[in-house]
């Protein structure tokens, strides 16, 4: 047993439980990237963009990764405003009012974009227009993926943030000298509760973002089939 375990004899408690919220950290963020791939081809495929797949590197750090999914969260907002811009210039006044308009039945929202985007692709189907008027009708993605980036950006600027994904290969001596560096081994109870802190408003708005995107994917399969 480590000097520091008869010291502080709740320290082999506390280092499985970080171990565990590492996993949930890591786990939380795999889904995003799962998530963010999902919203990627569909914006892709149907709307004519062009964005990269991302994929969660083990051999990179939680900062890192982190960086990667709001390099493409901060891509699809842009894609989401430019999809606005492009309504407003080429609809209407009125036309383009009606897309907000909640009293305005949405197949009718959904033939107004599917015009637009049929001049811009050349061609569209109903699809585009059902996946464009998703996404400019709720403020629910775009909100959240505004919160999940900030979330993202603190987790990356925290302790937490020069951590390998690989870690969890290891023996636990390893999980913990990669966890804490330089850190005292007395100071566990700080760390566990940075994860703690972080996880607890990372988890509930990466569920939001997931359930935001697995809706409009959703619809884009009842769609084709």
């Amino acid at each position: 047993m480590a000097l520091s375990d008869l010291l502080y004899p709740d320290n082999p408690r506390r280092k499985q439980e970080l171990i565990h919220l590492h996993q949930e950290l890591l786990d939380c963020m795999s889904a995003n990237f799962h998530a963010t791939n999902e919203l990627v081809g569909v914006l892709n495929e149907h709307l004519g963009c062009t964005i990269s797949h991302i994929q969660m590197r083990e051999s990179s750090t939680v900062k890192e990764n982190c960086e990667t999914i709001i390099q493409v969260m901060s891509e699809i907002q842009h894609q989401v405003q430019k999809i606005d811009s492009d309504m407003k210039e080429k609809l209407e006044p009125v036309l383009y009012q009606k897309l907000y308009d909640i009293k305005e039945p949405e197949l009718e929202k959904i033939a107004i974009a599917q015009k637009v985007f049929s001049i811009i692709l050349g061609e569209a189907t109903s699809t585009a227009g059902m996946v464009a008027i998703k996404l400019l009708g709720s403020n629910l993605l775009t909100l959240t993926v505004s919160k999940l980036i900030s979330l993202l950006a603190q987790i990356g600027a925290s302790v937490l943030g020069g951590i390998s994904i690989t870690i969890i290969g290891l023996g636990i001596e390893m999980i913990l000298h990669a966890i804490l560096g330089a850190v005292e081994r007395n100071q566990l109870l700080t760390a566990v509760k940075s994860y703690e802190k972080h996880l607890t408003e990372f988890k509930a708005a990466s569920e939001k973002y997931q359930r935001a995107i697995h809706e409009v994917t959703s619809l884009v399969r009842q769609q084709v089939q």
